[in-house]
């Protein structure tokens, strides 16, 4: 049961690697890069039943983040930047002097928001392992505490589950900045828009944009 609680966490991260990497591949190419994410979750569940050392999942599943994470980050700041984006030439040149402006507010204002969003993705995941790590190392004391205090109060004090929390608050970020990142590399930055009242109180939101008659774009 623990190696398929874990095994999902792979799983899920190589759907990733595959959305990022196959975007607007040729069916050849998206095939040959299925087939590699594929191998690779076979050969580290192979290896992992094998070994069974949760050192080797957790080193697996940071590598398979962080190769998102950055190739997003990379995407976002070439397709967005304007500077970045007109020295790359992957995107025409409105010519339009006032609608070009406009659009590259839009893709600044776009930018900050994301790089905002990514911070506080890897701010919770930060945390949460500060607070795992912080569990295992003073893991007697904390039971203590536990028993004493009882529940349900006591739950506070289970630093693993904190861990979970903050893992999963990360994925929520991440997986929205995944699909709003999307929908830009479709060029289809005006189809949509990011609710997000407040960093602090509410979680963020891609959301269909409705024209005058009612309609979403």
């Amino acid at each position: 049961m623990q190696l398929l609680d874990e095994l999902s966490m792979i799983y899920t991260t190589c759907i990733m690697v595959y959305a990022v990497f196959s975007h607007r591949q040729s069916t050849r190419a998206c095939l040959a890069i299925f087939l590699a994410i594929l191998s690779l979750a076979v050969f580290i569940t192979g290896c992992y039943h094998y070994l069974q050392d949760p050192v080797f999942h957790q080193n697996m599943f940071a590598l398979l983040t962080t190769v998102v994470v950055l190739r997003s980050m990379w995407i976002m700041e070439l397709l967005l930047r304007p500077s970045r984006r007109v020295k790359g030439g992957d995107v025409d040149l409105i010519s339009d002097v006032a609608e070009q402006a406009r659009v590259n507010r839009r893709d600044e204002d776009i930018l900050k928001t994301m790089w905002t969003m990514i911070s506080c993705g890897l701010s919770a995941v930060a945390g949460g392992f500060l607070i795992w790590n912080l569990d295992n190392i003073f893991c007697g004391t904390l039971r203590r505490w536990r028993r004493d205090i009882g529940l349900p109060w006591g739950i506070l004090l289970e630093g693993h589950g904190w861990w979970h929390i903050f893992t999963g608050i990360a994925a929520y970020f991440n997986l929205t900045w995944a699909i709003w990142l999307r929908y830009c590399r479709d060029v289809k930055q005006d189809n949509v828009q990011l609710a997000w009242p407040s960093v602090f109180t509410s979680v963020p939101v891609v959301v269909r944009v409705e024209t005058k008659n009612g309609k979403s774009n």
